[in-house]
C-alpha cells in the first residue's frame, strides 16, 4: 500500500503504508530516540502531532501490554525509516502494524527520514498530510496550507473528571494536562496517595483535596493556550509545595509573570545533556516539548534558573526564591530514556516534608 507524506513547503515524500488506511494532518516533528517507540507514540504530549522517528528500524521488540504512556494514543500519524514486520522480544505481543490497525492510526515507513530531519532542523516544524498516493499533491497543498492546526490539545488529552490512585504516603494532587503513566508510577512506587485532577480544576478545588503537595504534569501544546492552569497555579503558589514537569514547568513560569516562547523544533529526544547549576553536574533526560521559558524575561520575577540544555543553553530547570515550588523542562520519569533525574521525586516529597514540619512556606532548605 503505496502512501505519500507531503508537507505544506510542497516536499513529497513516497513510502509503503503500514496501519490505518486514513487521511491524517498534524506537525510534524522528529524524536532521536533510539529506543522507546511505545512510550513515544503513546505520550499524550504528541497530541496532534506526526513522530518522525530518527532511527532507521522501528518495531523490531513489537508492542507490550506494559510500556504504554497513555490509554488512547493522541498521535496523528508515525513516520519510520523500516518498520519491522516480524518483532522478536519475549514481551512481544503485536507488531506495530497490528498495533495501528486496531487504533485507526497512519503511518508511512521507507521514506528518507535523515532528509526530512534536516528540512524539520532548517525550516522548523510544518504541517504536514500523510494520504493515498492516488491523491492529487495540489489538492492535498491547498487544503494542508488552509487547515488550522487545534489548539485545544490539552482539553483533548485531560482527564474528564478526578480519580485516586491511593496510597498511605503523603497526598499529591497531580494536575493533568496530558499526563505519562510514568509520572503516576513514580508517585505510586513511593506509595503517595494520588488523585488526579482535570486540567482545568480551579484553585479552589485542588485545596479542598487537602494536598501535602501538587504536581503539575506534562502536555501537549502552547502554554498559552491554557490560561484557566495559569491562573489556578498563581493562586496555589505560598499555599502548597509544587513540582512542575515540561508543561507544567512552562505554566509555573508563565504563572510568575516570566514568557514562554516556541522553539525552531523543539526537543525531542532520550539523550539530552543538562547541568544543573548549583552542583555542576550533568544528566542526561528524556525531553519532549515544543516551547520553552524565554531566558530574559525572568528578570524581576522570583524565580531562579536552577538547570539548563547544554545543546543550546536554553531554561531547563527553575525554583521560586521565597516559595517551596520547582520544575523542570525535562522528565524525571524517563519512559522513555534514562533515569538520571529520577532524584527529583525524592527531593519533591522532602520539600513536602519540610513544608509539614515547619508549618509555612518558608522553607529554603531542600536542595531542589
Amino acid at each position: 500500500m503505496k502512501k505519500q507524506l507531503i508537507l505544506e513547503d510542497g516536499t513529497v515524500f513516497i513510502g509503503e503504508g503500514f496501519g490505518s488506511d486514513k487521511h491524517s494532518i498534524g506537525e510534524v516533528v522528529f524524536n532521536t530516540g533510539m529506543t522507546g517507540y511505545q512510550e513515544i507514540l503513546s505520550d499524550p504530549s504528541y497530541c496532534g502531532q506526526i513522530v518522525t522517528l530518527t532511527y532507521p528500524l522501528i518495531g523490531n521488540y513489537g508492542i507490550n501490554r506494559d510500556d504504554f504512556e497513555s490509554i488512547n494514543p493522541a498521535i496523528q500519524g508515525f513516520i519510520v525509516k523500516e518498520a519491522a514486520e516480524f518483532p522478536s522480544n519475549w514481551r512481544n505481543e503485536q507488531s506495530l502494524n497490528e498495533y495501528f490497525q486496531i487504533r485507526n492510526i497512519p503511518g508511512i515507513a521507507g521514506i528518507d527520514t535523515r532528509k526530512l530531519t534536516r528540512i524539520i532542523r532548517q525550516h522548523g516544524t510544518l504541517k504536514g498530510a500523510i494520504c493515498h498516493i492516488d491523491e492529487n499533491v495540489d489538492s492535498v497543498l491547498e487544503k494542508l496550507r488552509a487547515t488550522k492546526l487545534r489548539n485545544d490539545q490539552v482539553k483533548q488529552v485531560s482527564t474528564k473528571t478526578p480519580y485516586p490512585s491511593p496510597g498511605r504516603g503523603s497526598r499529591v494532587v497531580l494536575v493533568d494536562f496530558g499526563m505519562k503513566h510514568g509520572i503516576l508510577r513514580e508517585l505510586n512506587k513511593r506509595d503517595c496517595d494520588v488523585i488526579v485532577v482535570p486540567y482545568d480544576s480551579s484553585a479552589q478545588d485542588i485545596l479542598n483535596l487537602s494536598p501535602d503537595g501538587v504536581m503539575l504534569s506534562n502536555g501537549p501544546g502552547d502554554p498559552k493556550d491554557v490560561p484557566e492552569a495559569i491562573h489556578m497555579i498563581k493562586e496555589l503558589i505560598g499555599q502548597v509545595p509544587l513540582f512542575g514537569i515540561c508543561l507544567g514547568h512552562q505554566l509555573f513560569a508563565l504563572a510568575c509573570g516570566a514568557n514562554t516562547e516556541k522553539l525552531k523544533f523543539g526537543h525531542r529526544g532520550s539523550n539530552h545533556p543538562v547541568k544543573d547549576l548549583r552542583t555542576g553536574k550533568v544528566a542526561l533526560t528524556s525531553q519532549n516539548h515544543g516551547y520553552s521559558v524565554e531566558e530574559a524575561s525572568i528578570t524581576g520575577t522570583d524565580l531562579e534558573v536552577t538547570h539548563i540544555a547544554l545543546n543550546d543553553g536554553t531554561i531547563e530547570g527553575l525554583k521560586h526564591k521565597a516559595f517551596p515550588a520547582f520544575t523542570v523542562q525535562y522528565h524525571p520519569e524517563a519512559s522513555p530514556g534514562p533515569e538520571d533525574a529520577n532524584g527529583l521525586f525524592e527531593q519533591f516529597l522532602q520539600l513536602i516534608e519540610n513544608h509539614k514540619q515547619e508549618g509555612a512556606c518558608t522553607c529554603q532548605n531542600v536542595q531542589i
